[in-house]
């Protein structure tokens, strides 16, 4: 896609922000109404995932022996699974897995860790029922971060990983410290620091500054400070242009520096979460694609690819 047309994406980014005094309930009244189609192929059933609602999502054809949890974005505050299905739906039926869209529960009424705790639950509840060869996991945004702080924590308690996953635009340091975090100011066409350091403050526990500040630097928090050791393929895409950017160049660093099979994948000029726009964007369509490629190619090959 030529640079102009992200532009064009990026002006429909601008006009769709909040308004700096929107309400919670505002803004999860806006970005629902956002939600991209599932593909008339899929089947998308309302289901529970260790308790949680979450949406199963199978296109024809696809296979019971594979399963892909899918963690939305959101800034940990917006989202539901309905505004992840559209990703997990496509990635479903580029693997031939059958897809949960999760929905974990939101800050402000449920701060970290619980997010984590509902992701690592769906996790365990999926691994044992494909078992760790035949699971994948992937995320959006703060449902990227989400995604590897799963993994972090999974492997802390000793469980096996998945096959492989997959993260576009992993918000993945909630101190804020990443070079690009001031250097893309003003030409990130959604999010202003201001707005990131909102939806942290909403996620991060209420005890003070000082505790803010140490959960915020914490590696199920902040995974980009986590060490990598021993995580399951990752692919990993980003837009230039986000503030975000060096949230998930140092994180595809330090994978790679902790022996990771990792895949970096940077769109020149794509704002913040474009494959998201997948079934509406030819570029988010390819983009989704390559993931959907990716995480196959970690899958047994009797979990058929479509």
């Amino acid at each position: 896609m030529s640079h102009a047309a992200f532009d064009r994406v990026a002006e429909l980014y601008r006009s769709a922000r909040f308004a700096p005094d929107a309400t919670v309930a505002e803004m999860r009244t806006a970005f629902a109404g956002g939600a991209g189609p599932i593909p008339g192929d899929v089947e998308a059933t309302p289901d529970a995932v260790a308790g949680r609602p979450a949406l199963r999502l199978r296109a024809e054809g696809g296979s019971e022996a594979g399963a892909l949890l899918y963690l939305h974005g959101g800034g940990y505050v917006i989202g539901s699974a309905r505004t992840g299905a559209g990703v997990a739906a496509a990635l479903a039926r580029r693997t031939g897995t059958t897809a949960w869209s999760l929905d974990y529960r939101l800050a402000p009424e449920h701060r970290f860790p619980d997010p984590v705790d509902d992701a690592v639950a769906a996790y365990r509840e999926l691994l044992d029922a494909a078992g760790p060869d035949r699971l994948l996991l992937a995320g959006d945004s703060a449902g990227g971060g989400l995604a590897v702080a799963t993994l972090v924590a999974a492997r802390g308690l000793g469980l096996p990983m998945p096959a492989a996953v997959a993260v576009f635009s992993p918000w993945t340091d909630l101190t804020l410290s990443g070079d690009s975090i001031a250097d893309r100011v003003g030409d990130d066409p959604l999010f202003t620091i201001d707005d990131l350091r909102g939806y942290a403050a909403r996620y991060l526990p209420e005890s003070g500054a000082a505790g803010a500040a140490e959960a915020a630097a914490s590696p199920l928090a902040s995974p980009v400070f986590a060490d990598l050791r021993g995580l399951p393929p990752m692919f990993v895409h980003v837009g230039s242009r986000e503030l975000l950017l060096d949230d998930a160049v140092r994180l595809a660093a330090n994978a790679a520096r902790a022996d990771v099979d990792v895949v970096l994948e940077v769109a020149a000029r794509a704002p913040h979460n474009m494959p998201t726009l997948v079934g509406v964007l030819e570029e988010a369509d390819r983009a989704v694609e390559r993931a959907g490629d990716f995480l196959a190619a970690r899958l047994p090959a009797r979990v058929g690819v479509r």
